[in-house]
């Protein structure tokens, strides 16, 4: 029998975590979900829409904007990933009072060392991978500072909200198929758990 609401799963991390690279993952293993990476959207807006300024300086896109793009994606008929979004308590509380009816909500935390964010983001620059928002040290670290500031308290909040099933994933330095078994293995038991 079909459980009656489908998932919602937050991956949750900062810049460098690996949120990208295991949700591409998860999406192999797991086919049937919709995918809906924040960062990528707002990227994919035309050149000279005013949200592309505020992404440049490194800085959070209005909570309204980015909501109305996210209603239009984020449907209850399909299980979905949502990569890169909340970033801000604001935000997830939002979100939790829009969706806890319509899906079950899990939230993976990525829980990565900044020390171990910073190595990672000057490899995947050095490697000629990283992101044209990688480039510029002043914004790096201003999207690891805003991460902190702003997302932590988010991520805190979820940790302890009863709509919310909640992983703590310990990312480590070591090849991403490790950190990836630690994840699933978790989502597994936690998916499988009725409320």
């Amino acid at each position: 029998m079909e459980k009656a609401k489908k998932d919602l799963i937050l991956m949750m991390g900062g810049q460098g975590s690996g949120k990208g690279t295991m949700s591409k993952k998860f999406l192999d293993d797991n086919p049937g979900f919709k995918y809906v990476e924040t960062g990528a959207m707002l990227r994919a807006l035309p050149a000279g829409h005013p949200l592309k300024a505020i992404i440049a300086r490194g800085e959070f896109v209005p909570d309204d904007e980015l909501q109305a793009l996210l209603v239009e994606k984020i449907v209850p008929t399909h299980n979905t990933l949502l990569d890169g979004f909340p970033r801000q308590l604001s935000q997830a509380k939002w979100l939790v009072d829009t969706f806890a009816n319509k899906f079950d909500i899990v939230a993976v935390y990525l829980n990565i060392p900044r020390d171990l964010m910073e190595r990672r983001i000057k490899q995947r620059i050095a490697e000629g991978a990283g992101r044209a928002d990688d480039a510029d040290a002043a914004v790096v670290q201003r999207r690891l500072d805003s991460f902190f500031d702003k997302t932590m308290p988010a991520i805190q909040w979820l940790s302890i909200n009863p709509d919310v099933r909640f992983i703590d994933v310990p990312i480590q330095d070591a090849p991403i198929e490790q950190n990836y078994n630690t994840m699933k293995n978790a989502l597994a038991k936690i998916r499988t758990k009725t409320r």
